[in-house]
């Protein structure tokens, strides 16, 4: 499995301040052990084959000239490797100025130096001493026979597997106007930073804020590969803290004298996607570009392919999601209220997870505006395939909630309306289904007009996905709470109220959370239990959340899903469960469009929405064919 991916790392190895050979040896040692780990990307430091802290031995021609044979023995290290290495050294130019470099080594061969371009001389740095600036234009140059070396700040590597990697050094990234701005401008997703920053208070977090900004604002991978204890501590101190992040979000750190390597998985396909998606994000031009073949074939292995990508792993983050959320969602509700000079919120409550999040956010929204409770009027309409249990859990939860509850049998008027049309109620078709739904969605408008209401709706995003709602029934609303709210995270979100509101409340939520997942619109089993399983019929949601999150945040194809769904899901579900359950996805996503592009309004709170007015813009008499062509061969 590659679909895009590639693996970096960030290594400092044991140096001696000085000892170009003694350095190439460790480097070239890394080499090879990245090599087996299938690194496809390798960065070492700043002036990683002498030493940062050098001094005026930088101005010695016996120190340029040992690191000269030194980048020769690296170079040829990685003949018949699928590595793209860069490791930094001081050049003497032929005009006899000194640049710090960073070497782009590939295949046994250097392809380019590139000098930095902004040279820190302020407190414990003095680079001006020794150093010039990148010049404004770049040359070729020879070195070590070949006449092809490039010289220059502006070189972009491309692999043609759409990894394109561009480079700076230290300083750069501090700067206003650091060269990786105009990289990432001609096409660079990738970020390499060879660094030598000191070690003091603070400096850590002021790094990692620093490239979260860098490469969530130019929607690139950024790799920063730190100077480590073996500088000179004559004034400063050096730790190694190598970090990688993509698109804003850590990927992988070696934090402070750890002395470890740092490794991660760019995900190429999603950052070309993000790119692609955000229009204000402008490639201008193509730049100068190389084709070095550095991508190889290994499979995923460190990146961590989260199964709930809605749903935050740990416990605290997850209720500090939560409560965002909820407060969101209740916000949303009250503005709408006080806009429409509503006097009731009206709420079909079934006894299920997504009517039990709209009675909680309706109650949130109440309690923000002043509202008595008791103008919530929740409604529960009991039909053909009401179970005791989700009866109770209705009324329960109603009761606890302060709301004034209704109750409205709706099997007497379905009855008579079959009759009317001429279905055979023992006929258990869509017709039979779909009469109920929609029966509740009228009386429950209808009960709005009558006491100047709302009608607030219960389904989520992963319903509205797969078109698991009654057009005209439960699709339809006067304002939707849940609308992006996919499944997976309406459990959380009821579980988190449950604990935060304890007592009574807490032990009605377990009760709801423990239901099947159900629209009860078929008779109970012979035990009186539920019998229409919803994940039974369209699949797990599990499933389809995870399909969801990559075809529309990060812009996957069939085949890169199905693949990253083994990687996720392990054992949990063998490759034709997979594979049945995401054709199913992409055919209903598909056909169901049409609920979406008449959906109510509803709050956004996620990354991820299908609201015609402003995130999934699709007709609904689009082909499905060329999705489900990859899906089905697979």
């Amino acid at each position: 499995m590659k679909h895009g991916f590639v693996k970096v790392a960030a290594v400092s190895p044991e140096l001696r301040v000085a000892d170009p050979a003694f350095n190439a040896e460790k480097i070239i040692q890394a080499i090879r052990d990245q090599a087996e780990a299938g690194t496809e990307i390798l960065v070492f430091p700043e002036l990683s084959l002498c030493g940062y802290t050098c001094g005026d031995l930088l101005l010695q021609k016996t120190l340029l000239d040992g690191c000269l044979d030194a980048l020769k023995r690296v170079s040829e290290a990685t003949e018949g490797k699928k590595m793209l290495v860069f490791v930094g050294l001081p050049f003497e130019a032929r005009d006899g100025k000194l640049y710090n470099c960073a070497a782009t080594v590939a295949d046994g061969k250097t392809e380019a130096l590139i000098p930095k371009s902004y040279l820190p001389n302020y407190g414990e740095f003095y680079e001006k001493r020794y150093f010039e600036p990148a010049p404004e234009s770049g040359r070729y140059l020879s070195l070590f026979g070949k006449d092809d070396v490039y010289f220059g700040a502006d070189m972009i590597f491309e692999d043609g597997s759409g990894a394109a990697v561009a480079c700076e050094i230290c300083e750069d990234l501090w700067a206003p106007n650091s060269p990786s701005l105009s990289g990432s401008a001609a096409r660079a997703n990738i970020v390499v930073n060879l660094s030598a920053s000191n070690e003091t208070v603070g400096k850590r977090e002021y790094r990692h804020a620093l490239i979260a900004a860098h490469s969530g604002k130019n929607l690139c991978a950024y790799v920063y590969c730190n100077a480590g204890a073996g500088e000179s501590t004559s004034d400063c101190v050096f730790a190694g803290n190598h970090i990688i992040y993509e698109n804003g979000t850590l990927l992988a750190e070696a934090k402070p004298f750890s002395g470890e390597a740092c490794a991660a998985e760019i995900d190429v396909g999603f950052l070309r996607h993000e790119r692609r998606r955000i229009g204000t994000f402008h490639e201008e031009g193509d730049g100068l570009s190389k084709r070095v073949s550095f991508v190889g074939g290994k499979e995923l292995s460190l990146r961590k392919i989260s199964r709930t990508p809605f749903v935050p792993e740990s416990e605290a983050e997850r209720s500090a999601r939560s409560e965002l959320i909820l407060s969101m969602q209740a916000h949303a509700l009250a503005k709408r209220l006080e806009h429409t000079k509503s006097k009731t919120a009206v709420i079909g409550v079934s006894g299920g997870l997504d009517s039990t999040l709209a009675l909680l956010v309706t109650a949130r929204a109440f309690d923000l505006t002043g509202r008595k409770r008791e103008d919530i009027l929740a409604v529960t309409m009991p039909g053909f395939g009401t179970t005791l249990k989700t009866k109770n859990n209705s009324l329960s939860l109603m009761q606890a909630i302060g709301a004034t509850v209704e109750t409205v049998n709706i099997t007497q008027t379905v009855s008579k309306h079959f009759r009317d049309i001429g279905h055979d109620p023992a006929v258990l078709d869509a017709t039979y289904e779909n009469a109920q739904a929609r029966y509740r969605t009228m009386v429950l408008m209808d009960l709005a007009n009558q006491t100047n209401g709302l009608v607030i709706g219960t389904g989520d995003l992963s319903e509205l996905a797969l078109g698991w709602c009654t057009y005209n029934g439960d699709q339809m609303s006067m304002y939707g709470v849940n609308a992006s709210v996919p499944k997976t995270l309406v459990k959380h979100l009821v579980r988190y109220e449950g604990k935060r509101l304890g007592g009574r409340m807490e032990i009605v939520l377990k009760s709801v959370l423990s239901t099947e997942i159900s629209p009860e619109l078929l008779p109970p089993d012979a035990e009186g239990n539920i019998a229409q399983k919803t994940e039974d019929l369209v699949g797990p949601y599990e499933l389809h959340d995870f399909f969801l999150h990559r075809m529309l945040r990060c812009g996957d194809g069939p085949k890169k899903i199905y693949d990253l769904a083994r990687y996720a899901f392990g054992d949990a579900y063998d490759g034709a469960t997979v594979k049945k359950w995401l054709v199913n996805f992409y055919r209903r996503f598909f056909t169901q469009q049409f609920k979406r592009n008449c959906m109510p309004d509803g709050v956004k709170i996620g990354s991820v929405s299908l609201s015609p007015r402003g995130d999934w813009r699709m007709p609904s008499d689009a082909s499905a064919a060329l999705w489900l062509r990859e899906a089905e061969n697979l």
